[in-house]
């Protein structure tokens, strides 16, 4: 059973730095499946009520209030969009040095929870800013061409619509690399191949806001883990990213199904 890592902890918040391939809640599909609800009550002894949420794949800051008013708060914050959060990843290509991807998207439904929403429903307003970190050329074959490049980005959502950035950055034709719904194939295949990837790169590395009771500014981060570090390191990105600490010897990633 992984291990809870705390990144900030108050009277009112908790926020763990959340493995890569672990589930926020339980689900009814998955039943053995490691969830960070359970963890936090098996481990700590406490109830952890949801803020927000990360995809499976995606590894970093996680945070949940201890009591429902402070859920209550922190929820509305994230509903006016008081919460800045930054994203770090790797995605397909050479993006352009900044922008901002201004593209609405439909909602994904989930089978069972969603049966009975509308399909058709129009697509929502949805807005992503990014910036490049850094590039590599790999002299790897891919596809027609005789080397894959690729790119470094920060990402800051303005809007939180399912696998936003994932299917933004889709849209751009600059998929990020180990993703199996919205990425490249071919492009997964040369990193699983060549450096082991099992995961999405795609890690929340900052989440920001003003707390909801003290009034005082929050900055939570999380670095990436030893693992990402080593790949990031061996592709001249070292200083473009939180590295782990010296301390942090073990890599707590779970394989992302």
């Amino acid at each position: 059973m992984p291990s809870i890592n705390i990144l900030f902890e108050d009277e009112h918040y908790l926020a763990i730095d959340k493995p890569a391939g672990m589930l926020v809640h339980p689900s009814p599909i998955e039943r053995r499946a490691a969830n960070a609800i359970a963890l936090i009550r098996e481990q700590m002894g406490i109830k952890a009520y949801t803020v927000h949420r990360l995809d499976r794949p995606t590894s970093g800051v996680l945070i949940f209030a201890k009591s429902s008013e402070a859920a209550k708060r922190l929820n509305l914050c994230f509903a006016e969009r008081q919460v800045q959060k930054t994203y770090l990843c790797v995605c397909r290509g050479y993006t352009e040095e900044a922008g901002v991807i201004d593209h609405p998207l439909k909602e994904i439904l989930d089978k069972i929870a969603d049966k009975h929403a509308d399909p058709d429903k129009p697509a929502k307003e949805a807005v992503s800013e990014y910036r490049r970190l850094g590039t590599v050329e790999l002299p790897i074959p891919v596809g027609k061409y005789p080397a894959a490049r690729y790119s470094l980005i920060e990402v800051k959502p303005k809007t939180g619509r399912k696998h936003q950035i994932r299917r933004h950055l889709k849209h751009l034709f600059h998929p990020l690399v180990g993703d199996t719904n919205h990425g490249d194939g071919k492009h997964n295949t040369l990193f699983r191949e060549n450096f082991g990837l099992e995961r999405l790169l795609l890690m929340a590395t900052k989440l920001e806001f003003i707390h909801p009771f003290s009034g005082q500014p929050i900055v939570i981060e999380a670095p990436v883990t030893p693992w990402v570090d080593k790949l990031f390191a061996g592709f001249g990105w070292q200083g473009l990213y939180p590295a782990p600490s010296s301390e942090n010897l073990q890599d707590s990633e779970l394989p992302s199904n």
